[in-house]
């Protein structure tokens, strides 16, 4: 491009650009970058107190930042030079980096840029207990902290007994504990699953002996409802597990965890303090507890899961459940649905996330549990959807609902049924109830009809 046609695109030529910068910039990975400090102070007044100070730094050519990654420094200079960044250029390996960055020099536009866009991604990408335990390890706790919070939501709302051991940190669990202890948040996990993956993780990072012994000892919350019995193996490197585990069981309920579990399987361990259960112990005698494995937080009922004894033969499921997607060869729409039944009274929200679409796409409610996934219509009595196209069927009938809506699109399903009513937001935009769709059956499940290249996840609805 000719210079002097783009303000923008003439300032990003400067951007670590050695011929015209005066000062190197050392980072923690020991990268050089380069800049111009007379455009650096001008756009941060953390650059002006640093490089006209009248220190050292205002007379040498190098400053050092060993807390700031090249990887965000790349961003900060991007934005300093031209006041924008491209949205691709944020990624899940240097977004933390890029928002720990924009914090430190005091850039609030780029901080809100960054946050856009991992809301975004994290509607989309399953990463956020990675991202969470890298923000963890550089970023301090607090209440202040959006990204952060962002992403203990993000997580809160994810059982933790899907989270394969070492996508999360022990300091990412515990920033998700101490974030969520005694409040009001949405969270997936009974406590004693809390307790559970706790244990588990620790041991991990202790021993494989350890690992294995806690994984026998430590049964599913499902595997606890049946007769407990549990073989008493000798825990290897026992007093290790319990220093590592001590920073997260200050943040757990063991109130919350039935008493006969108490007992017969938590206490035998000797990985807790005798304090510990005798103060849970003496909580719910005083609270008059029901003994139920109970959960912190306002509990997300529904694990929102495909099901794959309910789908189209030539689907895939993948993601612990959570996405399904149609292989190429699938030419003609096959039909999923969620395991989870919607039957109870009250209002019920989910998300659909079109990652891919199939031309059209199609999401929504399916009443019974034997239909044809094989060849899913919009003529079925049994299913209502909402079309990419913008328009609402059931039993052949459409009408049209709302703008066209495509790849990366997001709809939230809002199910009332104390109504027996379904309504649709899309892409932030909420549209009223759909017309006609007022006397609903009493029993529902989530469904998707897809075909190549046809991706979708579902998750709880992550509005607040």
């Amino acid at each position: 491009m000719t210079r002097g046609c783009s303000l923008e695109q003439d300032l990003r030529l400067l951007v670590n650009n050695p011929k015209y910068s005066d000062i190197e910039i050392l980072c923690e990975d020991e990268k050089k970058l380069y800049g111009c400090r007379a455009i650096l102070a001008a756009r941060s007044e953390v650059f002006d107190r640093l490089l006209y100070n009248g220190m050292k730094e205002t007379y040498e050519n190098k400053i050092s930042f060993p807390k700031i990654n090249s990887s965000g420094m790349e961003i900060v200079l991007g934005y300093t030079y031209t006041g924008s960044i491209k949205e691709e250029s944020l990624t899940k390996d240097n977004i933390i980096e890029a928002f720990y960055a924009a914090d430190y020099f005091q850039l609030p536009d780029l901080q809100d840029f960054i946050m856009k866009i991992a809301k975004n991604k994290l509607e989309i990408e399953n990463y956020s207990p990675e991202l969470l335990s890298k923000a963890a390890g550089i970023m301090p706790l607090a209440e202040d902290n959006i990204l952060l919070n962002l992403l203990i939501e993000a997580v809160a709302i994810i059982p933790l007994n899907t989270i394969e051991f070492g996508r999360l940190s022990t300091t990412g669990l515990k920033y998700l504990l101490s974030y969520t202890r005694e409040k009001e948040k949405l969270f997936a996990t009974p406590e004693y699953e809390v307790f559970r993956y706790s244990a588990i993780l620790t041991a991990k990072q202790v021993s494989n002996d350890a690992f294995k012994t806690l994984t026998k000892r430590l049964p599913s919350i499902e595997q606890t409802e049946n007769s407990i019995q549990v073989k008493n193996e000798f825990i290897a490197d026992n007093q290790k597990v319990t220093k590592e585990l001590e920073p997260l069981v200050e943040f757990i309920d063991f109130s919350q965890i039935k008493g006969k579990v108490l007992a017969e399987i938590i206490e035998p361990l000797d990985i807790i303090s005798t304090e510990a259960i005798l103060n849970a112990y003496r909580q719910k005698v005083t609270s008059f507890n029901n003994d139920t494995n109970g959960t912190r937080g306002i509990p997300c009922n529904f694990d929102y899961v495909w099901d794959k004894s309910a789908c189209g033969s030539k689907l895939i499921i993948e993601n612990n459940g959570k996405v399904v997607s149609a292989p190429d060869g699938v030419v003609s729409h096959q039909g999923i649905r969620a395991k989870v039944a919607l039957e109870e009274k009250g209002i019920y929200e989910f998300d659909f996330i079109i990652e891919k679409g199939g031309n059209p796409t199609w999401v929504g409610l399916c009443s019974s549990e034997h239909l044809n996934f094989e060849a899913m219509s919009t003529c079925q009595t049994t299913i209502w959807v909402l079309g990419s196209t913008g328009y609402c069927y059931n039993s052949g009938n459409g009408s049209n609902y709302c703008q066209p809506f495509g790849d990366g699109a997001k709809v939230i399903v809002n199910l009332d049924m104390n109504k027996r009513t379904c309504a649709f937001t899309i892409n932030g935009k909420k549209y009223p109830e759909v017309p006609g769709w007022n006397n609903l059956p009493s029993k529902l499940y989530p469904l998707v009809t897809l075909r190549y290249p046809g991706r979708y996840r579902i998750q709880s609805c992550r509005r607040k």
